[in-house]
């Protein structure tokens, strides 16, 4: 039988490509979203059995879509595709439910590969990713606890892709003021206390693409 999948990224070109990849294969892609949260929309609806997920999307992130799609249908395995090779992103990734990581750089040759491995029940690490990594998933080593709640981490991408505080209200259905205390919060939180500053952060985090 073959495996459906839901590709989620922000670059239509590139889901156009991944699409016409994966298809060739002989996988069944049942739907497409643009950002975090309408995927993690789909796969409440299409219940597919693999999400190739892109870390770096508006909205909600690959990591934060990934926990929320857990929610939303625990039988859908995601894959992570991105950039980011830092062992700190991977290990984010495989806590938050990923169970397939893919550098974008080799999808032409991985990704295929990462799908059939995690709709198996496996998992997938691109060569390119240290195995020691997942040695440090699979035996609990403790990360840092993120200091963000799941809504902050949505404010915090949008403001970081310069996003005025109104618009970021129309967008998450919020007050002005809820907004604004969020932002407080972030800014506390992190000790950052200007705009630059926090969109460096959230592209060292991989939130946002620089």
């Amino acid at each position: 039988m073959a495996i459906h999948v839901l590709l989620a990224d922000d670059h239509g070109v590139l889901r156009q490509s991944l699409r016409a990849l994966l298809e060739r294969e002989g996988l069944i892609v049942v739907g497409e979203a643009s950002d975090g949260r309408g995927a993690v929309e789909l796969v409440a609806e299409l219940r597919p059995q693999v999400a190739v997920i892109d870390l770096s999307m508006p909205l909600l992130n690959g990591i934060d879509a990934a926990r929320a799609i857990q929610k939303a249908n625990p039988q859908t395995r995601v894959v992570l595709l991105t950039v980011h090779t830092e062992d700190s992103y991977v290990l984010d990734a495989f806590r938050a439910g990923v169970r397939g990581y893919v550098v974008k750089t080799q999808a032409a040759t991985d990704l295929v590969h990462a799908i059939h491995d995690v709709a198996d029940g496996g998992t997938y690490l691109s060569p390119r990713i240290s195995r020691a990594v997942i040695d440090a998933f699979v035996t609990g080593t403790e990360l840092p606890a993120e200091p963000l709640t799941l809504r902050e981490r949505e404010v915090l991408v949008l403001v970081a892709e310069g996003k005025a505080t109104k618009e970021i209200a129309e967008l998450l259905g919020v007050s002005v003021k809820t907004v604004e205390t969020h932002r407080a919060h972030i800014m506390n939180k992190l000790g950052i206390h200007e705009a630059a500053n926090l969109v460096r952060y959230a592209i060292r985090r991989g939130l946002i693409e620089p």
